[in-house]
């Protein structure tokens, strides 16, 4: 009678604990937050790496490990030589709310320019990595910049705008610089800054550090210079960018990044319909099922 009675419990023990389990999972897939990477490999991703082939890994420089994707140069041989590098995540999206923490630690790698210290950043909006040519250095893209303070007391604010092969129209019209500065605090040494990037088609993008908007700016289009090598049929200037690739950046300093997550913005917004989600802002309708 014991043992039966110490079954019971046993199993009504677990079958609370596999609810419980089954609440949190349906809880994180009913806020629309989708986990880009796994904590375990680079599952989902592509590499691409200037004067390489797309997906070689040049030199393991994107690594899985510790929960993290970390950027090392440790396996580089001789000077830097511009080797730039991009890891995408495979899927593309158009109207998103984006978020990761970072941390630079280290030393820049010989070689590398001088304004690439403590310096990396997420590409959005990008060309897909298959369309880049073994030579072309940037993807045409747009960036959220990550910096980080090397002098004490001289402001360097993070979650700026950079353009490559892009522009975007900043305070009412199109802005000839490549990168604009954001309104962010400067953060030194290697503390986890989140930040986070809020995007509507080719409408309005956020930057958010910390949780904090630091800069806002419309119309993401190709256009602009920076980007070279890359296949002219690619560069339609004056095009606007309604969707594209997400990347994690490397500029020869290192850097880890990790909760990286996305949430999509863009489906069903009839109550009604059957694959209504509330967090959906930018409606298509076409995408409704009902019973």
């Amino acid at each position: 009678m014991k043992t039966q009675q110490l079954k019971s419990q046993l199993l009504g023990t677990s079958l609370l604990f596999l609810l419980g389990c089954g609440l949190i999972t349906s809880q994180e897939t009913n806020d629309g937050w989708e986990t880009m990477f796994n904590g375990n490999d680079l599952d989902g991703w592509t590499t691409k790496v200037h004067h390489y082939e797309v997906g070689d890994n040049y030199a393991d420089t994107f690594r899985a490990e510790d929960d993290m994707v970390k950027v090392r140069y440790d396996k580089y041989e001789g000077e830097f030589n511009n080797r730039y590098s991009h890891l995408y995540y495979d899927k593309p999206f158009s109207d998103f709310h984006f978020t990761v923490q970072y941390r630079f630690l280290g030393e820049l790698y010989r070689g590398a320019p001088d304004y690439t210290i403590l310096n990396s950043g997420v590409m959005f909006h990008s060309q897909d990595p298959k369309t880049m040519l073994k030579e072309q250095d940037w993807p045409i893209s747009v960036e959220i910049q990550f910096l980080a303070g090397v002098e004490e007391g001289v402001e360097r604010p993070t979650g700026n705008m950079c353009s490559p092969g892009t522009d975007v129209v900043f305070e009412g019209k199109i802005d000839p610089r490549h990168c604009i500065k954001s309104t962010s605090d400067t953060y030194y040494g290697d503390q986890w800054v989140t930040a986070e990037l809020v995007v509507y088609h080719d409408s309005l993008v956020k930057h958010i550090i910390n949780g904090k908007t630091v800069l806002e700016y419309t119309k993401p289009q190709i256009g602009g210079g920076v980007a070279n090598g890359y296949d002219p049929r690619m560069k339609e200037d004056g095009k606007l960018l309604t969707e594209g690739f997400i990347a994690l950046q490397s500029e020869g300093q290192p850097i880890d990044f990790k909760n990286i997550k996305i949430r999509n913005l863009k489906g069903c917004t009839d109550p009604k319909a059957t694959n209504y989600k509330e967090y959906y802002e930018v409606s298509d309708l076409k995408a409704c099922s009902y019973n």
